[in-house]
């Protein structure tokens, strides 16, 4: 019996074997199928994108050449063209109008030679290269000269927003004049007679307003303007003809002359040193910029978070920041902030991330009676703004009143003094008398103006001669008054 057990068992045992190969079998045959599905996914996936991102399809290289050629070329109608989107760009600026500076972009020829730079190096033709570099000097010097003419003679002196905004270069404007200037070099490469790539690199790496706001520095004399102004033009021109070079390399435009390796190399050392030396300040700028931002935002909150106090208004503030010691100058109006206040206040700024600022509160025992003198003229504006829309807004809400009160009183308005009279003659009894419009109203809330006559009679009249008088005083009422209702009060 124990025999014919140990063979059932090792007859099942037999079998769990096979069952377990089984399975290992399939296992195998799914991971296989699985690995061959996703290198099949891999594939398809390699060849869509091959054939989606494929540049070098509908390349167009000698056509390309042939167009960044023509275009470098700084003579005749180019140079007026030039002159003349200086000139557009310099009074756009002047105005403030973003709207001519855009159309000036767009009209400028700039982007010529900086193009021609880039297939210079990328092509290693460096004959094409000494000619770009010397278009490129005289489009710099024609712009300079005749933007710094135009801001010398004009009237308006004035640096406004669309100027101050080309004097500090940031990493960011390097980033948009590397894809500007990839975008504009795909383009050009284009088969296609007509693009918007170019005109949008245009306006995108906005090559014409750092010049112009460069001749503003020079007839101005103010050097801060012209250096932020050209290095974010050159900023500009040295990214977007690195661009051009990474795509005339990668379309595999034929090269004009071979040079050694070891030459190439040393190429392209200079270039690596070159954009790191240019990109360095750019860089720096920008993280100053991301300080200052975030020392504006907890300033705000600052200023939001302890200065709202009921008695005191905040006629206007000053933020300035520096990398040593930055300033919060507050001026308000109203209950004066105690010394004790003041340093509690200074206090807290190390709480909200201020610590190296100072803050000063410009309080009225401070303007020693003469608050125009003390504050600036910006804030004098501010505040003379603020007095006078409050004051616009104070007189339209009074002219509402009166309006509206002057069209109640004429809907209200009653004869009464010759309404007094005739009623002297038909009622000589009468003693005194008077006149108002009661408010009346009801259970739910309605209400009701209603026109009541106070009647006050001599003592020789008697109740019921009263009651009977007052209800026919009623009914002349409302029909002399042409009234649907008319409240008689003994009084």
């Amino acid at each position: 019996m124990a025999e014919g057990q140990g063979e059932q068992d090792n007859g099942q045992g037999i079998e769990a074997k096979a069952g377990t190969g089984a399975s290992e079998q399939q296992e195998q045959q799914a991971s296989k199928s699985l690995k061959s599905n996703l290198l099949r996914f891999i594939v398809s996936a390699k060849e869509f994108l091959s054939i989606t991102l494929n540049l070098a399809e509908d390349a167009n290289i000698e056509g390309t050449i042939s167009a960044i050629k023509k275009d470098m070329i700084f003579k005749g109608h180019n140079v007026w063209i030039l002159v003349c989107s200086i000139l557009v760009a310099s009074i756009g600026l002047n105005l403030n109008s973003t709207a001519v500076v855009i159309g000036a972009m767009l009209i400028s020829p700039l982007m010529g030679p900086i193009l021609a730079v880039g297939l210079a190096v990328g092509t290693n033709d460096w004959e094409l290269l000494k000619r770009g570099w010397k278009n490129f000097l005289i489009m710099v010097v024609i712009s300079l000269i005749t933007s710094t003419l135009y801001f010398f003679i004009s009237p308006l002196g004035e640096a406004h927003s669309e100027l101050l905004a080309r004097t500090r270069p940031t990493f960011l404007d390097a980033l948009i004049a590397v894809f500007g200037g990839l975008a504009g070099i795909i383009g050009v490469s284009r088969k296609a007679t007509y693009s918007n790539v170019v005109p949008g690199v245009a306006i995108a790496t906005a090559l014409m307003p750092p010049l112009c706001t460069a001749g503003y520095g020079l007839a101005t004399a103010q050097w801060e303007f012209f250096l932020g102004a050209f290095y974010l033009f050159m900023l500009n021109s040295i990214f977007i003809s690195g661009a051009t070079l990474v795509i005339v390399r990668y379309l595999k435009f034929p090269l004009v002359s071979f040079v050694n390796e070891r030459t190439e190399q040393r190429v392209r050392k200079y270039m690596i040193i070159s954009i790191i030396v240019v990109l360095l300040p750019s860089a720096w700028i920008f993280y100053g910029v991301v300080k200052e931002t975030i020392f504006m935002g907890r300033a705000e909150k600052f200023i939001a978070d302890n200065l709202a106090m009921q008695n005191t208004e905040i006629l206007s503030r000053r933020l300035v920041y520096n990398d040593t010691l930055s300033r919060i100058d507050i001026f308000i109006m109203g209950e004066p902030i105690s010394i004790t206040e003041q340093e509690n206040l200074q206090r807290k700024l190390i709480s909200a991330g201020l610590e190296s600022t100072r803050l000063k509160i410009h309080q009225p025992k401070d303007y020693s009676g003469d608050l125009a003198g003390k504050l600036s003229q910006e804030v004098r504006v501010g505040v003379l703004e603020d007095i006078y829309e409050r004051n616009a807004r104070m007189l339209e809400q009074k002219d509402a009143v009166i309006n509206r009160l002057s069209a109640i009183v004429d809907r209200d308005s009653i004869p009464f003094q010759s309404l007094h009279k005739e009623i002297r003659i038909q009622y000589p009894e009468v003693k005194r008398m008077a006149y108002a419009r009661t408010i009346e109203m009801g259970r739910d809330g309605e209400v009701d103006s209603i026109p009541t006559f106070l009647v006050r009679w001599d003592g020789t009249v008697n109740p019921d001669t009263k009651s009977s008088r007052e209800q026919v005083m009623k009914e002349w009422l409302k029909a002399r008054l042409e009234l649907d209702t008319v409240r008689v009060v003994r009084y």
